[in-house]
Parts: C-alpha cells; structure tokens; sequence
C-alpha cells in the first residue's frame, strides 16, 4: 500500500518478479478493512498517508488476530529517530528508506521471506473434504470439511455454530478409520453454514 502509484507499482513489478502474491491498495481506509478481514503474508505500508496513516495501520494489524504476526514493512522518506521508535512500537517490523530501488527491495525479501513463507505455510488452505462430527455440551452436528490449515478447517455444517463456543470434533481421515478427536473453537463463520474452527485451541 503506498500513497504515490509509481512506487507502488514498482514495488508490485519486484515482488511479483520474487515469486510472490502481491495485491496493492492506494486507499488507506480500504486497506485497514481488508487488514481486519483477510490474511496476508506480509504488508508494505506507506508513513505518510491519509488517515488511517502507517503507524495507525500497523496498530490495527497487531490488534488483529489474523495478522498478529504479519511481517509489517513501512516505506518512508522520514529518518526522524522519534518518529522510528514510535513506529517500532506500534510493531513495525522493518523501514524501507526511499529512494527505493530493486537491490534494496530485493535484499528485505530476501531477509524477511524465512516469516513470509512461515505465515503463507501456516494459511495455506488445501481443499480437503471429511466427515467430521461436532459436539458441545448440548448439540451434536455431522458435518464435513471444505478445506484445512495448519491453522484450523472450514467446515460446512446443517446450522450455524455460535462463534466463540468451545466444542469437540472428530474427524474421519478415511473411510472405516478411527477418527481424530480434539477440542477447537469456532471462531468465524461463512455464510449461514460455514465454521472455522482455530486450531490453536487443539
């Protein structure tokens, strides 16, 4: 995300050219919604933008359960000390100092695509489906899975779950295997069916 589009669009040319995914949003406002619903590997966020500006979205990012842990990069002019420190501690993770050229861009890819391979594995969704059942302390639904993360599954059911119930589920690996059980909890929902259930609470 970047306030002046020349830039931006260089610095989608060199990523994309790194093999890697990249989406670019010149609107502040729109960029701090899509931060707080999708997840992203890593974020290039223009200092001086309109409000909500770098150091505010970087905030909202590390409010944001999704991309908590999201390596954050601010693209900047400014070389104040005040104004770093201030932004290290809203959970920038690195300053890209303008001019910005290939090498530079190159060499911070380099450094920091060890986080972005490790959030893209964590994410990475592979279209699998199961039968799973889910039971709480009062119902008990059959299910099935439309897709699983190292991080949890999405998975459609009858009737929608409240999100943030605890709940157990039992997945069936394979036709007449015994299922794997644990406990997960609900922590979104698609639609009127769809459940995610994280997996950090296994």
């Amino acid at each position: 995300m970047e306030d002046a589009p020349r830039l931006c669009e260089f610095i989608c040319e060199v990523l994309t050219s790194a093999d890697l995914e990249v989406e670019a949003i010149t609107d502040s406002a729109q960029a701090a919604t899509r931060i707080n619903t999708e997840k992203f590997s890593a974020v290039f966020l223009d200092l001086r933008m309109p409000a909500p500006d770098g150091i505010e979205l970087t905030r909202q990012i590390r409010s944001n359960r999704l991309n908590r842990v999201t390596p954050v990069i601010i693209v900047t002019g400014e070389t104040q000390h005040g104004l770093m420190a201030k932004a290290f501690q809203a959970g920038v993770s690195f300053f890209l100092h303008k001019p910005v050229d290939r090498t530079k861009l190159l060499r911070l890819v380099s450094v920091t695509q060890g986080s972005i391979e490790n959030e893209r594995r964590r994410f990475h969704r592979s279209k699998v489906t199961r039968k799973v059942s889910i039971t709480n302390s009062s119902d008990r639904l059959e299910a099935k899975t439309l897709d699983v993360s190292l991080k949890g599954m999405l998975v459609e059911t009858p009737r929608p779950l409240v999100v943030g119930a605890s709940v157990n589920v039992a997945v069936e690996p394979s036709a007449g295997a015994a299922p794997i059980r644990a406990s997960a909890r609900v922590v979104r929902l698609v639609g009127q069916s769809g459940v995610s259930s994280s997996r950090k609470d296994l």
